[in-house]
């Protein structure tokens, strides 16, 4: 069954009260829930924002560098993610839509490729 990836950039959310937000927290759990219900959950989970920790790990001299803060600059940085595996297309695009309106912004979604099978 393919699995997809559900997820959105912590710029997308908006600029909102601590109030408004402390009211998503449960609609969005009550969706996790759900998921677990119908069998379809894989993981969900927000992820620390600037202040959290951040590492590159780039190959590219020979020998793997690790350094703080991500690889390149960029405005956008993943926010959260929830992983589901279900039938088909409109199955992940219905779970989507659930968590964004349970959280109140956009997500998008991707399937992952099919893993190959090894001996």
């Amino acid at each position: 069954m393919p699995q997809y990836l559900i997820y959105f950039n912590q710029q997308w959310v908006g600029d909102h009260t601590e109030e408004w937000f402390g009211g998503r927290g449960p609609l969005a759990m009550a969706v996790v829930n759900e998921m677990k219900d119908a069998g379809v959950y894989v993981f969900a989970g927000g992820l620390e924002e600037e202040d959290g920790p951040v590492y590159s790990a780039d190959p590219t001299s020979g020998d793997v560098l690790f350094t703080d803060g991500p690889y390149v600059e960029t405005k956008e940085f993943l926010g959260g993610f929830a992983l589901v595996e279900v039938a088909d297309d409109e199955a992940a695009k219905m779970w989507a839509g659930k968590i964004a309106e349970a959280c109140g912004w956009p997500h998008e979604i991707r399937r992952f490729k099919p893993q190959r099978q090894t001996e």
